[in-house]
């Protein structure tokens, strides 16, 4: 079998009446890390789990779980700004992660599980 050229992962799954999406990263059009501080990247970040949401027929609303994953917890109430941006109550469960990442200059990564409609 050959390696793949990115990393081993789909961007999401489906199994079982839900949706699951692999982390996603504040990264731009051009597939760099983008955004200079936690504001700009959670927004980029959570952008990027719209579109993918969306692209597989969901919205934010279907989203029942998130987990999140920051490198600063100082950079927490800069992060749930954006993420209330995206989110409405009832809020997904959520599980935060203070962490170092992979991906060079990210300060979140952000994935989540969705309830399929029908």
């Amino acid at each position: 079998m050959a390696s793949p050229s990115g990393p081993p992962l789909s961007p999401a799954r489906r199994a079982g009446g839900l949706l699951f999406l692999s982390g996603q990263l504040p990264r731009g059009a051009d597939g760099a890390i983008a955004g200079s501080g936690m504001l700009e990247q959670a927004r980029l970040a959570l952008s990027n789990l719209k579109k993918l949401l969306e692209s597989e027929g969901c919205s934010p609303d279907d989203v029942v779980k998130v987990t999140a994953w920051i490198t600063d917890a100082a950079d927490m109430a800069a992060f749930n700004l954006a993420y209330c941006e995206l989110f409405d109550t009832p809020y997904p469960a959520r599980s935060t992660v203070v962490s170092a990442l992979v991906a060079p200059g990210a300060l979140v990564e952000i994935e989540a599980i969705a309830q399929l409609p029908g």
